[in-house]
């Protein structure tokens, strides 16, 4: 045992040797500790969570929170073995505690969001979307973090150093006044159902004309149709003004309001001969009847069937036109007919006869509503020669050519 007292007393002579041997082997240990955990019992969390049916501890292993708590156990080690160290004891726990701290500030924002990404699994997170108060927590556990750091640095009391930041509220408020301002529009956004994740909304004022894809504290986040994002302020959204399309889609409806310009020289009355062509319509069959005796009768009693035409009430082609659409629009399998549905006429101008068609179709998908619009509108341009009638057009190069020729 001659040998051991040679390296106790070798160490004695040099204590700083024994100290940095022992300081490697402290590392040595906590690394191997961090290492085990970090491997071993995530891994074993994940088989646990796989096999789970809740989806709450798979967001809990994707937010990498068992690895962020996985570094408290080298430096709890690293804390309980600091008196190998008297010089430096305190600094060194210090130093732990300190990183103790920023580890449980950003373990506790990953708990946060793991809650946020579960909760955007559940149908109803699109009408109340909690991410803004997740981030306003966040800020509150960064603040407070920051002041245990500061307090633990400085050897002052936490509390003493919260209690002072009552004087400097005027600075506070005017640093986070967009926080502010974004938190409050935030809840009045989510107690009003202003807007929801995967509405379409419209700001042209910001570029703004697509689909909402995230609600956040400082900003909304819209995915245009042209796959752009347009980033808008959320107090923005209470402040000023925009268009929501969600109401379109609870009605199941999505609106056509189009105009056929008709050249006002095309107008005319119906004679014989256009008026047994009408009865042969389908859809114009019952109202041709009902109207010509309705006329007759008219005229008979008030004694104008010899008078001149100008006299007597007759039909002409616009009204008649003006009927079969509606007609058409009624017997269409893809208008909604619960919802308002007409045709008018509007004011003639420098351009022709406007005659506007006003109804829903009963698909609100983009593409699908385009078709229908354009299947109605081939089909009624298509027909209008059937009733005498000229489209409007300002005249192009050909029309020119074919005057000169």
């Amino acid at each position: 045992m001659e040998w051991l007292e040679n390296v106790k007393l070798w160490f004695e002579q040099y204590p700083w040797i024994f100290q940095m041997l022992m300081a490697l082997a402290i590392i040595l240990v906590s690394y191997i500790a961090y290492r085990l955990t970090n491997k071993y019992v995530v891994m074993l969390l994940q088989k646990i969570a796989k096999k789970s049916k809740t989806q709450f501890d798979d967001a809990i292993i994707e937010s990498r929170l068992i690895n962020r708590l996985s570094y408290f156990i080298p430096l709890l080690m690293i804390i309980n073995l600091a008196f190998l160290f008297p010089e430096v004891e305190e600094w060194i726990q210090r130093i732990a505690s300190l990183i103790m701290i920023f580890i449980s500030m950003r373990a506790i924002e990953a708990f946060l969001y793991a809650v946020n990404n579960y909760y955007e699994t559940l149908p109803r997170s699109k009408e109340r979307p909690i991410k803004s108060y997740i981030q306003i927590v966040i800020i509150l556990v960064y603040i407070f973090s920051i002041v245990f750091m500061i307090g633990l640095l400085t050897g002052q009391s936490p509390w003493v150093l919260v209690s002072g930041l009552g004087a400097l509220t005027a600075v506070i408020l005017l640093i986070f006044r967009d926080t502010i301002l974004s938190f409050v529009s935030g809840m009045q956004i989510t107690s009003y159902g202003l807007v929801h994740v995967g509405d379409w909304i419209e700001m042209p004022q910001y570029g703004a004309d697509g689909d909402v894809v995230e609600i956040a504290l400082h900003t909304v986040k819209v995915q245009n149709w042209d796959k752009t994002y347009t980033i808008i302020p959320t107090h923005k959204l209470t402040s000023d003004a925009f268009k929501n399309w969600r109401g379109m889609k609870q009605a199941g409806g999505r609106r056509i309001k189009r105009a056929i310009y008709f050249d006002q020289n095309s107008v005319k009355f119906c004679d014989d001969t256009m008026m047994h062509k009408f009865e042969d319509i389908l859809l114009l069959s019952d109202y041709m009847k009902q109207k010509k005796e309705e006329l007759a009768l008219f005229n008979e009693e008030h004694h104008l069937e010899d008078n001149h035409q100008i006299h007597r009430r007759r039909l002409t082609n616009i009204g008649t036109f003006r009927i079969y659409v509606e007609k058409y629009i009624e017997n269409h399998p893809k208008i909604k007919q619960n919802l308002t549905h007409m045709v008018r006429q509007l004011q003639p101008g420098p351009n022709g006869l406007p005659m506007e068609i006003y109804c829903f179709t009963n698909d609100t998908a983009w593409k699908n509503y385009e078709a229908i619009q354009s299947d109605i509108f081939d089909h009624l341009l298509a027909v209008v020669q059937e009733f005498d009638l000229r489209i409007f057009q300002n005249p192009s190069g050909k029309d020119f050519s074919s005057i000169v020729k």
